[in-house]
């Protein structure tokens, strides 16, 4: 009885594994037959197409228009199409070419040389000079537009490691000595540039980004706070706050006070109208809070007083929006809207901007100077604006770092000693400048 029990649960193991076969090869069947009748159905891959550009022509092409002795196009039409003059273009080019190595030409597998250096620096200037896309460009360097994207990314982060140091410092005791003495002569003693805001449109900002970055039924925008002087030089630069924000919510945000608060700026000492003061100041438009550290113009002036030392503000604070002027015409990519998805790369894009307007500062700036030489000479022989350089900055411990943030906090919001340095440059306005017919 046991036995034959037995034999009955065998066959019927075996009829079930027999039927699991069946309907497995059956299945398999099925699945193989349907992939194949996909494959079948679905188009053939293209495959890339690829574009023999000749870049060795490019090259030449380049050298014999700008970098031959006998070049075609004369050095002012350089400085015009590159937005530099060929020497600093050069400086740049050869340090890129020596430190990084995207810039260096490399033979491929099959030993054909690959772009020059100028090439790959060429098309990224000429995309941040004319905001075009990448492969506007193609036709005459003989540069694809993916390899163009890779010349700017790479050329922003290359000029940004390797002169970011030097071209965007904060101001060294003789920065701040010289640019008091030129706020002396304008009539603004202790004034060491003027401060605003400038929006960046980002035409592909995502989506779900797009209600923090847009105000009102404008579009996306990208801020950037800046600080510049009487030569357009840009001292400071705070980007990548949204567009919502207005000046004073970045100035909450901005690092641009942090040096006087943790007590690492140099010690400033001026005098106005016989009063001596020790905290330098920017010229401000009136959105921005009456701080020690701000000067506004007067918005209705209601005395000769009052109406000049307006006039003389709001000429003086233009030097900002100078700077946004020429930064947005030297570089079209920063006045375009922003074509880059990634915020990142517009905020390296922005940055090596700057960066490169004040490496063409110094390197124009005695081609264009506003002030009499002789007048600075008497600045500096009876300058009442010093730096003191024996000023310690050294980190003080915690418990005094804390205590020296706070006083030196209410010392840049005071608004006590803002009324009291407004009034007396207004004096001081008065009596400099008030010799003219219209007043006396």
């Amino acid at each position: 009885m046991a036995s034959s029990s037995s034999n009955n649960f065998e066959n019927l193991d075996k009829v079930l594994d027999d039927r699991f076969e069946q309907v497995y090869d059956q299945a398999f069947d099925h699945i193989s037959a349907a992939h194949a009748d996909r494959q079948q159905a679905r188009k053939p891959r293209k495959k890339r197409v690829h574009i023999e550009r000749n870049r060795e022509d490019g090259h030449i092409r380049l050298w014999n228009d700008y970098f031959s002795e006998d070049a075609t196009y004369p050095p002012h039409l350089f400085r015009r199409r590159f937005r530099m003059n060929k020497a600093l273009f050069m400086r740049i080019t050869d340090r890129l070419s020596n430190e990084i190595l995207f810039f260096q030409q490399r033979r491929d597998a099959t030993g054909r040389f690959g772009l020059s250096a100028i090439q790959k620096c060429t098309a990224a200037i000429r995309m941040m000079a004319y905001g075009r896309a990448a492969d506007a460009f193609d036709e005459y360097l003989r540069i694809s537009e993916t390899t163009t994207m890779q010349c700017l990314v790479n050329f922003v982060e290359g000029v940004i490691n390797l002169f970011g140091d030097e071209y965007l410092r904060r101001p060294t005791p003789e920065d701040l000595q010289r640019l008091l003495d030129i706020g002396e002569l304008r009539g603004f003693p202790g004034m060491i540039g003027s401060i605003d805001c400038m929006h960046w449109e980002w035409k592909n900002c995502p989506t779900a980004w797009k209600g923090q970055y847009t105000r009102g039924s404008g579009k996306p925008t990208i801020v950037l706070e800046a600080v510049a002087s009487h030569d357009l030089w840009i001292w400071h630069a705070f980007f990548g706050l949204p567009g919502t924000l207005n000046d004073i919510n970045v100035l909450d945000r901005s690092p641009v006070f942090d040096d006087i608060l943790q007590g690492h700026a140099p010690k400033v000492n001026y005098l106005v109208n016989g009063r001596e003061y020790h905290l330098a100041y920017y010229l401000t438009d009136g959105i921005y809070p009456k701080w020690a550290t701000f000067i506004q113009s007067i918005r209705i002036p209601q005395d000769p007083k009052a109406s000049l030392f307006a006039t003389y503000q709001e000429a003086v604070r233009k030097d900002v929006e100078r700077a946004f002027g020429v930064l947005q015409s030297r570089f079209a990519i920063v006045k375009n809207p922003a074509l880059v998805h990634d915020k990142e790369t517009i905020g390296k894009i922005m940055r090596a901007c700057i960066i490169l307007h004040n490496m063409i500062v110094e390197d124009e700036r005695d081609g264009y100077r506003q002030l009499d030489p002789t007048e600075f000479a008497q600045v500096e022989a009876h300058r009442t604006s010093h730096v003191d350089s024996t000023f310690s900055t050294d980190r003080p411990s915690n418990v005094n770092n804390l205590m020296t943030i706070l006083s030196k906090r209410k010392e840049v919001r005071s608004q006590e000693k803002h009324q009291q340095l407004k009034d007396d440059l207004v004096e001081n306005i008065w009596q400099k400048f008030a010799t003219n017919q219209y007043y006396n």
